[in-house]
C-alpha cells in the first residue's frame, strides 16, 4: 500500500509509515535534504487532489505554532490554524487520513487520541520521553495509555528505600532538555545523540528533531489502519 505524508518535514512520521509496510511519499513547502523517501516540494494546500487519490492512507501534520505556548511570547508572530483547511482538503480527497498536532490543538481536532513516548518504552538512560501528541483519525484506533514513571528507579540508602524523582527528556526549542534542570541548574541537557536515541531517529539535525514525532507513533497508527481494513473485510 502507499501512504502520503503531507507537511512531512524531515520524515519522522514517514519512517513509521514505512516500518508498517507502506511505500511513502512526502510533500512539504520547504526543501528537505534529509527526507529519506520520495519527496515533492510544494504548497500542501494547493496540491492536486486527483494525484492524492492514488494513495491508500494520508498523513498530515499541519504547522503547530498556532497551538503552542510560543504564541503567548511578547514577540510572537501571528500563525494561522491550518487544521480546518487541512481537514477540508483531506475530505475532498476522500481517502483514510490522520491529522497530527500538539496537545494545544485539541479544540481544533475531532475526537483525537493522544500518544505518549512512555507507551512505547521510548527514552534514554533513566529518562522517559513523553512527547504527547494528538491524532485525529478517520478510522477506529485503540488508545494506548501513558506509562509515566516506567523508568523511575529505587535507591536503597540512609536506612530507607527511596524512589528517585521521575526524569524526562524533552526535545524542543532546538535542544534536548533534562527535566532535572528545573531543580538543579548544574544538570546539563542531553546531547543530540541522546535525543536521537530517545526519539528513535538517527538522521535529523537537532532543529529537525525538535519538530518531529517518533516513528513509533505513526507505525502504530498505520498498523491500526491495516487492522481496520482487515476487520472491515471480514465483517
Amino acid at each position: 500500500m502507499k501512504a502520503l505524508d503531507l507537511f512531512c518535514c524531515a520524515g519522522g512520521a514517514s519512517v513509521g509509515l514505512h516500518q508498517a509496510g507502506f511505500d511513502v511519499t512526502g510533500v512539504d513547502l520547504k526543501p528537505q535534504k534529509r527526507y529519506p523517501f520520495k519527496f515533492h516540494q510544494g504548497n500542501v494546500l494547493e496540491i492536486n487532489i486527483e494525484w492524492c487519490r492514488q494513495f491508500d492512507l494520508i498523513w498530515a501534520s499541519p504547522p503547530c505554532q498556532h497551538h503552542t505556548a510560543m504564541k503567548t511570547m511578547p514577540d510572537a508572530r501571528e500563525h494561522p490554524d491550518l487544521i480546518p483547511q487541512t481537514r477540508e482538503l483531506l475530505q475532498k480527497i476522500g481517502k483514510p487520513y490522520i491529522i497530527e498536532n500538539v496537545v494545544g490543538a485539541r479544540k481544533s481536532l475531532f475526537n483525537p487520541i493522544q500518544l505518549c513516548g512512555t507507551a512505547f518504552g521510548l527514552g534514554v538512560e533513566d529518562a522517559d520521553l513523553q512527547r504527547h501528541r494528538l491524532f485525529e483519525c478517520s478510522f477506529p484506533v485503540e488508545q494506548m495509555p501513558c506509562n509515566h514513571g516506567a523508568r523511575a528507579t529505587i535507591g536503597v540508602y540512609g536506612g530507607h528505600m527511596r524512589n528517585r524523582k521521575r526524569r524526562t527528556i524533552g526535545v524542543y526549542g532546538e535542544g534536548c532538555r533534562d527535566s532535572r534542570r528545573k531543580l538543579d541548574r548544574g544538570v546539563a541537557d542531553f546531547t543530540i545523540e541522546q535525543g536521537r536515541e530517545a526519539m528513535g531517529i538517527d538522521w535529523m539535525s537537532v532543529a529537525e528533531l525538535c519538530e518531529a514525532i517518533p516513528p513509533a507513533y505513526s507505525k502504530y497508527l498505520a498498523e491500526q489502519f491495516i487492522k481496520s481494513l482487515t476487520a472491515r473485510k471480514y465483517a
